[in-house]
């Protein structure tokens, strides 16, 4: 039976000092580590960073997909890369998924999710700036829970005379 070499006691090669198990996140992704208590040195599964570049690589490439009608329905082809991929995650492609309208030519389509309680909020601000004062500021503001309260403000600063 082959073990995992995660699951022995490992030496910090810094230090020398007994290695401890963590786990960590990072864009939805559940990494093994070990750190070393002592100088802070950090070594990750190998597998995980593995799975971790494949999703990297999906993730960089763009696709061209079709979409046709079916019934009073669109369908959009998902490219059979992304499926083995998510399959590999062990992701059910059986389950409902959420699709959302998210912005003017964005759809964005949510696989997995925990439960039915996850919100999404996101928040955006931008300053342009001229003769290093701002002289337009904008905030944009979504909550998932309440899409109908997406709200965007855009602050014009007035010219004072005697600039």
């Amino acid at each position: 039976m082959i073990s995992d070499i995660f699951e022995n006691s490992i030496l910090c090669k810094k230090c020398e000092t007994k290695m401890n198990k963590v786990k960590f996140r990072k864009n939805g992704f559940v990494f093994r580590a070990m750190i070393c208590p002592n100088c802070g040195e950090k070594i990750i599964h190998p597998l995980d960073e593995q799975e971790y570049n494949k999703f990297v690589n999906l993730k960089n490439k763009e696709f061209e997909v079709k979409m046709r009608l079916v019934g009073n329905s669109y369908a959009v082809s998902i490219p059979k890369e992304i499926v083995s991929f998510m399959r590999e995650q062990e992701k059910m492609m059986d389950e409902m998924v959420k699709l959302c309208f998210e912005d003017f030519g964005k759809l964005s389509l949510n696989f997995n999710i925990p439960n039915e309680n996850t919100r999404i909020i996101k928040a955006k601000e931008y300053k342009l700036i001229k003769n290093n004062k701002p002289v337009v500021y904008t905030k944009e503001f979504y909550d998932s829970a309440n899409p109908e309260n997406k709200k965007s403000f855009i602050i014009k600063k007035s010219k004072k005379k005697n600039e």
